[in-house]
């Protein structure tokens, strides 16, 4: 909850990952709050409040994984609302001239976005969320220790940089600067 809090305020990007490794640790924890509290939050040694806090927190969220039917794969309705939010505002940018650097980002992994795709199979994912998916793929494989081979490091190099831009994108946005006229 801290952590989350903190990602999100600073870097959506990193906030989304953190919070799929969060739904995924809750599942390796069989959704067991008594566990998690005394394998995760105990050793904290958070103050009694903050405790009681992070504390409910997994609780809530392991409320919202049974209620939203994501027990064993799948990600929160809170956590899928900031794809669309993202989704939403790549298709702005990409409608505006204005952000050519963008559209150049954008357009040079989309050949690495078509690709990942494809090997989807029958259950493809927006663009955005491909590219979230990489993401979260290679930090499950560097967890796993396994190896990575060059050509999948340079990809999720771009993917990352291309997802660094619009998690700077969304902040100005949130704070009504992106997309500014620049005269005012």
């Amino acid at each position: 909850m801290i952590i989350a809090s903190q990602k999100r305020r600073e870097n959506i990007a990193e906030y989304l990952l953190y919070m799929w490794q969060i739904e995924d640790i809750i599942r390796a924890y069989s959704l067991n709050i008594d566990r998690i509290d005394h394998d995760i939050i105990e050793p904290m040694n958070l103050p009694v409040e903050q405790h009681q806090q992070v504390h409910e927190w997994y609780e809530s969220l392991i409320d919202m994984m049974r209620r939203e039917e994501v027990v064993d794969r799948g990600h929160l309705q809170i956590n899928r609302n900031v794809i669309i939010q993202l989704d939403d505002l790549h298709r702005a940018v990409m409608a505006d001239d204005r952000f050519a650097e963008y559209h150049r980002a954008f357009y040079g992994i989309l050949p690495l976005i078509v690709e990942l795709r494809a090997r989807a199979g029958s259950d493809p994912k927006g663009e955005i969320e491909t590219c979230f998916n990489a993401l979260y793929g290679l930090l499950m494989m560097r967890l796993r220790h396994q190896p990575i081979s060059a050509d999948t490091a340079s990809a999720i190099d771009r993917i990352s940089k291309f997802i660094a831009l619009l998690s700077k994108y969304f902040h100005l946005d949130e704070v009504h600067q992106l997309f500014k006229d620049p005269e005012e």
